[in-house]
């Protein structure tokens, strides 16, 4: 982000009545709805932290490979009743309006506020930017109420939790996990930093999810492990009986898919006087 110090001339924010009762932060005055907004989504590049205004600047690597990585691992591990948003933007406070790279909401209308639900847990990536900017905008969402902050640091790979406590980032431990309600498993820390890792934690998570795709191919895979175990009983029961089975025969019961037809000729095989009478089609 680039940091213009001349001001910003603030939008007015949303009328009053437009949607449920405001909080209060105090000494600070009410907080407006997320979608209040001091600048125009989708028109600028602008954000607003603490009434500055920044500019959102595009991405090259490692920033945008990091980002890309995160987006991927996060997705997948949203439970069902939340949803996971890119440069999502959010009326912080009153002087702010800005967005992280990515955070999880829960989906639907907040009834208080007649606007989107506030996010619970936001995903910063964190390459040129001015460390203390980046502290300003993790204090200011914990104080609008969001429950949790991370930032990955792209070029130290490091990923840390935002301690409203200290006042600080804590660094997680590579081999750590992020649980939370929203996730429907736990989060590799790992999976933020490494692809191989992060392709294997997106696996965990569709499984735990149920994906029918990855159901599909486990139940055809425990198929195929029975249809092989009752083709090499077949050959363990001829060979058992010394009956001879030419490389053809054996290849064409080991490569039976066919979970009727095996356990017909299992059946044959403990009575047949030769491999011949067990794979016969009469």
């Amino acid at each position: 982000m680039d940091e213009d110090h001349k001001g910003y001339d603030l939008k007015a924010p949303g009328h009053p009545g437009s949607g449920g009762s405001p909080r209060h932060l105090p000494g600070h005055g009410p907080f407006p709805r997320v979608d209040d907004h001091l600048v125009k989504p989708e028109v600028t590049r602008d954000e607003i932290i603490g009434g500055r205004r920044i500019v959102a600047s595009p991405a090259q690597s490692p920033h945008a490979d990091q980002h890309g990585v995160l987006e991927y691992v996060v997705q997948a591990h949203v439970s069902s009743s939340y949803t996971a948003s890119v440069d999502l933007l959010t009326r912080v406070d009153q002087e702010s309006d800005f967005a992280t790279d990515t955070c999880v909401k829960r989906k639907g209308v907040d009834p208080e506020t007649g606007a989107r639900y506030l996010e619970e847990i936001a995903f910063e990536v964190v390459s040129e930017q001015n460390e203390k900017l980046v502290r300003e905008k993790a204090q200011r969402m914990h104080r609008r109420g969001v429950r949790r902050i991370f930032a990955v640091w792209a070029k130290s790979h490091r990923v840390c939790e935002w301690s409203a406590e200290s006042g600080s980032w804590r660094q997680l431990a590579p081999d750590a996990q992020i649980e939370d309600s929203c996730l429907v498993t736990p989060l590799r820390v790992a999976a933020l930093l490494d692809a191989a890792t992060a392709d294997n934690s997106v696996a965990e998570a569709l499984v735990a999810k149920d994906n029918p795709v990855l159901q599909e191919r486990e139940a055809a895979a425990e198929a195929r492990g029975e249809a092989r175990g009752v083709a090499r009983s077949i050959l363990g029961f001829l060979e058992a009986r010394g009956l001879a089975i030419s490389e053809d025969q054996r290849q064409e019961i080991l490569g039976c898919q066919d979970l009727d037809r095996l356990q017909q000729w299992l059946r044959r095989a403990a009575l047949a006087s030769s491999a011949d009478e067990v794979t016969s089609e009469s």
